[in-house]
């Protein structure tokens, strides 16, 4: 009973889903299940996209060198770097949720948060091939006047937020390192199997049929940055402490 409650207390949003589909089936039992339909549908989709954006990000924070997205997408990349994002956003694929975990990473590499604004609403309503779609069904008009006042907008935004949204702000890969007294634990179920921790830290992770798995869970003093430098580069943050 104890872990059910501690379950609950660490995953509150899906505890109130489970419940929510509970009394679903009770009282509507016909909408429960077309709900539980369309659940199912974006969960499906989630699983075939996630992995690919998950390696990209992973790509992201083991290749490129945080002075490359510094100079092309940080504070002071002018122009150029809000041009970059914009291009980046356009010619971008997938839904918007994609985004998320690759604008992290650019984040935890420098990029500036007007950039980072700049590619997500790119991402999320001028998309390329949405263009094509909506001069096809609404005009092609329609769709130039909505880009040029929508790219308009996107930029204004950029510049807005960061003014009122610092680095500061934003949840930090480095909040709670690894200290000898913790013990490493992995979840497997959003693992890539990308290998980065055993290439970093062999002596503590293994990948085992696609998946990382914890060899040790007593961290040596000596091996405490390099633990540290496994967690920091694992691109689905699926590394914690307890």
């Amino acid at each position: 009973m104890n872990k059910v409650i501690q379950f609950s207390k660490k995953n509150k949003l899906l505890t109130v889903v489970v419940f929510s589909y509970i009394v679903l089936f009770i009282f509507m039992p016909n909408k429960a299940m077309l709900s539980l339909q369309n659940s199912l549908y974006y969960v499906k989709e989630m699983l075939m996209i996630m992995p690919v954006i998950l390696l990209l990000t992973a790509l992201i924070t083991a290749w490129i060198p945080k002075k490359t997205i510094e100079k092309n997408l940080g504070k002071n990349s002018g122009l150029k770097g809000a041009a970059f994002s914009f291009l980046l956003g356009s010619f971008s694929a997938g839904p918007i949720y994609a985004a998320f975990p690759v604008c992290k990473a650019l984040l935890s590499k420098g990029a500036s948060i007007s950039n980072i604004v700049i590619l997500l609403s790119t991402w999320a309503v001028v998309k390329v091939p949405m263009l094509l779609t909506e001069a096809k069904f609404l005009g092609p008009k329609f769709m130039i006047t909505r880009w040029i006042l929508t790219t308009i907008s996107i930029f204004v935004m950029g510049y807005i937020t960061s003014k009122l949204v610092k680095q500061k702000d934003l949840p930090s890969y480095d909040n709670k390192e690894i200290s000898t007294t913790n013990s490493l634990t992995i979840s497997s179920t959003y693992c890539i199997g990308c290998g980065l921790c055993e290439k970093i830290a062999p002596n503590y992770f293994k990948i085992k049929n696609k998946k990382a798995v914890v060899l040790n869970q007593d961290i040596n003093q000596k091996d405490i940055e390099t633990v540290n430098k496994a967690v920091e580069k694992c691109p689905a943050k699926m590394i914690k402490s307890i």
